[in-house]
């Protein structure tokens, strides 16, 4: 039996395993033979699950708190206003491609969240993310290659143009589109250079389940049988199916060991709790003037001299504490910070849905759940209802509870459990859940590289 000498890595961002596995997957052939010649299922994320830092902490095996980036924005200080999107720049431990340079080995990446801007050229060719601005930036190397993707494809699509729509025959068109333009500059990738590692992460995935999820979902509270969209997310997933299958016609199976992975999974988003309203409501937030009706939460218009607290919208909620010596005028003692945090989290554990139903929150210490704690942590990291809700940081809204999202049309949220399959012909066929941290040292072991000892996974098989 041949030994494994390239990995191939196809990331579909926010691939539910109960969809894949339980649900669908008499009906998609291709990954149904990967299942069935190696190891499959469950693959937990991180802490939150989200798109980023989940595919960072992928590729490093290092959680958010050693990476430092807790969300798609996060605090650059402790200043009230400073906050900044994640972006390469934020990213300073070592991803598997860093290593395999290290060892003349070259890489092919795709897409994989948190690659934009290049600021150190691979050991060979990058796409970066849909965190890009727009293709007239710097998204390919080496730089000739961006010519080469519009020979090819024309119009790269980094993202879908605004996924959350109303418009959803568009948005439909959008995700087949960019979902096939990928996959056409991947499989030219594979062919045309030399690689050992190659990885890319395809979007469409996570933005099908975003804009469709209510049309499939019978438990969702939008959900009406026989409306025309009720098969997309399920049509996609076979269509994509195909795609993977022709990208994997491309490979050497004797010598490639091929990965499906996501980095979490998708359930349906019951609604949005109005973090900083509620905030306000328990006297925890002062805000200046009231607003008129919803409002883009202004950090300039927060009374911070009586302002104990104050929260962040998102997938989940982060929860920042205005602490006295560490904010610019922060009023909750050092003395009393432990406790008062401590009576925060209890609060939020023990709120109640708009039905008086115990939602079952969680809220978590930044230092209890991470290896490290860089950068600025909030001071409590909060999943609503089991991820069926989100955090929303508007004010002024009539409740603290909502069913529209203060962002545009969103149907599902993250789930903590995301999925993977590992396909070679060495390995036997069985089910092993495994962690997000598990995928790098994995790979590096595969090519025959040392497993760094600060990893936190570790290697399957």
């Amino acid at each position: 039996m041949s030994e494994i000498e390239k990995v191939a890595v196809i990331g579909l961002d926010c691939a539910d395993p109960h969809l894949l596995f339980d649900r669908w997957i008499d009906d998609l052939p291709v990954l149904r033979s990967l299942r069935d010649s190696g190891l499959w299922g469950n693959l937990e994320s991180c802490m939150p699950p989200i798109t980023v830092p989940a595919w960072s902490c992928m590729c490093t095996s290092k959680d958010p708190g050693t990476l430092g980036i807790y969300g798609f924005r996060n605090r650059r200080d402790h200043s009230y206003e400073n906050l900044g999107i994640a972006t390469n720049l934020e990213v300073r431990q070592p991803r598997i491609w860093d290593y395999l340079a290290g060892a003349n080995k070259q890489s092919i990446t795709v897409g994989v969240p948190g690659t934009f801007p290049i600021t150190q050229p691979p050991f060979g060719c990058q796409i970066t993310c849909f965190l890009t601005p727009t293709i007239d930036s710097p998204y390919a190397y080496p730089p000739e290659l961006k010519q080469e993707i519009t020979d090819l494809v024309g119009e790269y699509l980094l993202d879908v143009k605004g996924f959350r729509t109303d418009d959803k025959a568009w948005l439909l068109k959008q995700i087949y589109d960019m979902t096939d333009r990928r996959f056409k500059v991947c499989r030219h990738l594979l062919t045309t250079r030399p690689w050992e590692l190659f990885f890319m992460v395809e979007m469409g995935t996570d933005r099908i389940h975003h804009g469709f999820w209510q049309f499939m979902d019978r438990e969702h509270h939008r959900y009406q049988a026989g409306n025309e969209f009720e098969n997309a997310i399920h049509d996609y997933y076979v269509w994509l199916d195909a795609r993977m299958g022709e990208l994997i016609d491309a490979l050497d199976r004797e010598r490639t060991a091929i990965w499906v992975v996501s980095d979490h999974g998708a359930k349906r988003m019951d609604g949005g709790l109005c973090i900083n309203d509620w905030l306000i409501r328990e006297g925890l937030l002062v805000l200046r003037e009231a607003p008129d009706g919803p409002t883009r939460f202004d950090l300039g218009n927060v009374d911070w001299e009586r302002t104990r607290v104050w929260g962040e919208g998102g997938y989940y909620g982060r929860v920042f504490i205005n602490r006295a010596g560490r904010e610019p005028r922060g009023i909750v003692s050092d003395g009393e910070y432990q406790s008062f945090r401590d009576k925060l989290a209890g609060m939020i554990e023990a709120m109640v849905d708009h039905n008086g139903a115990k939602m079952g929150n969680r809220a978590y210490k930044p230092e209890e759940i991470y290896e490290r704690v860089e950068n600025v942590p909030p001071d409590l990291v909060v999943i609503f209802g089991d991820l069926h809700w989100r955090s929303v940081g508007t004010v002024g809204n009539p409740d603290i509870y909502t069913f529209e999202n203060d962002t545009g049309p969103d149907d599902a949220n993250h789930a903590q459990q995301g999925m993977y399959v590992l396909s070679h012909p060495s390995l036997s066929s069985r089910r092993e859940d495994a962690s997000l941290y598990d995928v790098a040292p994995t790979i590096l072991k595969q090519l025959r590289m040392p497993v760094p000892e600060d990893m936190r996974g570790r290697v399957l098989g």
